[in-house]
């Protein structure tokens, strides 16, 4: 019998899965997210187009480059004018998707991003997923009234404890992502979320609640991350962050990445999973291809300005920070058909969306033979492997 979405893994097999660096049981582990990313939500890849369209952020959070008190970074907003030029660039590229990601911005008003999505809609054929940190309710529901289909908040970790120490309120606020989560998919929203891997003071067993978390919240959209340490943020020093036992720690590693995309999508099978920039920032080699050929499903090229793109730094030394969009697509899409897989058109819906709003009448894979469950079994324990082949951080 194949597992079920509910009781495919438990926190404690999901500790052993984490913890496991045996390359025999990985590749199973890899084996198994493949399969039901194929049976799921398919062969194709969907490009998603992001315009980074402001690094101007109110927030103190301990981890990211773009923080408030970050006075050496160059902060920019792009125009109008200039967001509207990127996104006939995406569907220019063939793109069906466009994210418009920032800081948490005052300065991006609820008129002027009404007026972007309301332009965006009215002249191209794009689905618009937004990505602009905690915003009040009403200007979450003006924009979805607006014609925004998706919307993009990270609660980067379950953990309340280490949540509250890197993650500060602004004075006067709550902070609160999960019920702000479920919101947005009250208000129709098709809703992604993530974490960063490796903060300091995330042990296994948090992290094992951050992927319980996701199914439990039923995400349409997953994305996840290593954590980069920024050198212009508290986190850069040592004293600042939260300590546990060393043999707790979880590491921020490529390896420990693929660990997570692969239960990602074990636990939320209809989920679209990209496979990020940090990877790539990682392995610059091949990180995005192993990515998607264990569990991810989504690349997000690049289609913010360069001049303005180098000063988007959330974490530092990413990957094409200077390409233009159009050799990033190039690139992007060579490396997708090098994994013989096409590349998506349209908008790339989630399967879950579909199948949650009653827009999809059966999961994909109905009718379909699914592998046998090997991932049920516990991991054996062995010895520590660093091998190209358990997808480790190669330098370049």
């Amino acid at each position: 019998m194949p597992l079920s979405i509910e009781t495919s893994l438990n926190r404690e097999q999901l500790i052993d899965w984490l913890r496991e660096e045996n390359p025999a049981r990985l590749a199973r582990l890899w084996q198994w997210a493949d399969h039901l990313r194929q049976v799921h939500v398919g062969g194709e890849v969907h490009l998603r187009g992001l315009i980074e369209i402001s690094n101007y952020c109110v927030r103190l959070c301990a981890y990211c480059g773009l923080r408030a008190p970050n006075t050496e970074l160059v902060r920019y907003r792009m125009s109008f004018d200039e967001i509207l030029a990127c996104a006939r660039k995406a569907a220019k590229l063939g793109y069906g998707t466009v994210v418009l990601q920032s800081g948490e911005d005052p300065g991006l008003t609820t008129e002027f991003i009404t007026e972007v999505v309301r332009a965006i809609k009215r002249e191209l054929p794009l689905a618009i997923t937004l990505s602009l940190g905690e915003r009040d309710e009403e200007e979450l529901w003006t924009w979805r009234q607006a014609g925004a289909d998706r919307y993009l908040l990270r609660f980067e970790t379950s953990q309340p404890e280490l949540y509250a120490r890197y993650h500060p309120p602004r004075p006067g606020k709550k902070s609160d992502r999960i019920a702000l989560l479920r919101r947005l998919r009250e208000m129709g929203y098709e809703v992604g979320s993530g974490v960063m891997i490796g903060l300091p003071g995330q042990t296994y067993g948090d992290l094992a609640d951050d992927l319980l978390l996701f199914r439990e919240l039923d995400l349409d959209m997953i994305g996840v991350g290593p954590y980069i340490a920024h050198p212009r943020t508290p986190l850069a020093d040592p004293s600042f962050c939260r300590v546990v036992p060393a043999e707790e720690q979880v590491p921020a590693s490529e390896l420990m990445t693929y660990k997570v995309i692969a239960l990602s999508r074990i636990l939320c099978p209809r989920a679209n999973i990209p496979s990020t920039t940090a990877l790539a920032t990682l392995n610059r080699k091949n990180g995005r291809e192993l990515g998607l050929v264990r569990g991810a499903n989504v690349v997000m090229p690049n289609l913010t300005p360069p001049h303005y793109r180098i000063h988007y730094e959330i974490y530092p030394n990413k990957a094409c920070i200077q390409e233009t969009a159009e050799a990033c697509h190039v690139c992007l899409r060579a490396r997708i058909e090098s994994l013989g897989r096409p590349v998506g058109q349209g908008p790339g819906t989630s399967p879950n969306y579909r199948w949650r709003t009653g827009t999809q009448d059966e999961t994909p894979s109905a009718g379909r033979t699914v592998a046998p469950p090997v991932i049920n079994d516990p991991p054996a324990p062995g010895l520590s492997s660093h091998g190209s082949e358990n997808g480790q951080h190669r330098e370049e």
